[in-house]
């Protein structure tokens, strides 16, 4: 009897495992290849098409691929992202994102190594959550308009940022006015989890243009330069019915 119920114990175990790896395959096969996604995205919302020298420049090493799923949006996802972009700067990391010291020449005020790009000032704060572990000495900075002066961020950014999380149209703007600063930046998160409609930071009307333009002028020729990576904070797919202007795919290698 005991036998019995070994095995029909097991068995239940086992199809267990295999609904996890059906839904883990289903989730990996649902994704795009995150530098082909995001150059397929910039492309068919500024309907533009990259040159074949364009397109070598960005290499996969231009993309900070993350270990966890992707699927998911909880405080532990966003503590596993968080791990991994600290990974992303080896040995340094406490030197990079923990001190809060100037340094003349080197570490000038309000240029952040990380900063955060959110569709909404609750995603921004969401995304920070992860980060706590190295923002006790120098605290991270508020990017966004909601709840928070321009002039207070400025104040803010007058002191050493490591990380920054914020919305492209205040972030724009105060690189723009010679606030936040981009000489130590290494790595652009972008959250592109969806909200309840589906919409994200690629596919929400007015915040899609926003960001883009935002890319365009200050993120695209350090990504294409090596000079910075960007992490996808998301499912890699597109959005169903997204329309944007028209476009050329990546061709396939």
């Amino acid at each position: 009897m005991a036998s019995e119920k070994n095995k029909v114990k097991r068995k239940g175990n086992d199809e267990n495992d295999d609904d996890r790896t059906k839904k883990k395959n289903k989730s990996t096969e649902s994704n795009e290849d995150p530098l082909r996604f995001f150059v397929n995205q910039f492309q068919a919302a500024n309907g533009v098409h990259l040159s074949s020298i364009e397109l070598e420049s960005l290499k996969d090493s231009s993309i900070l691929k993350l270990s966890n799923s992707e699927a998911t949006d909880t405080d532990l996802d966003v503590k596993f992202m968080a791990g991994d972009v600290k990974a992303s700067f080896g040995d340094s990391w406490r030197k990079v994102l923990c001190e809060s010291d100037l340094v003349e020449g080197k570490i000038v005020a309000g240029s952040p190594s990380v900063l955060v790009v959110s569709y909404s000032a609750l995603r921004s704060i969401h995304l920070l959550k992860g980060f706590r572990s190295v923002t006790k000495l120098c605290s991270s900075v508020k990017l966004f308009s909601k709840h928070i002066k321009l002039q207070q961020q400025i104040s803010l950014l007058k002191n050493r940022v490591n990380i920054a999380s914020g919305t492209p149209s205040r972030i724009k703007k105060l690189i723009d006015i010679e606030a936040l600063g981009l000489s130590r930046l290494k790595v652009l998160v972008l959250d592109i989890h969806p909200d309840v409609k589906g919409f994200s930071l690629f596919t929400l009307p007015q915040v899609r243009d926003e960001f883009w333009d935002l890319f365009k002028n200050y993120f695209y020729q350090p990504m294409i330069q090596g000079d910075l990576r960007i992490c996808l904070y998301g499912p890699c797919k597109p959005a169903a019915g997204f329309k944007g202007k028209k476009g050329v795919p990546v061709p396939d290698e």
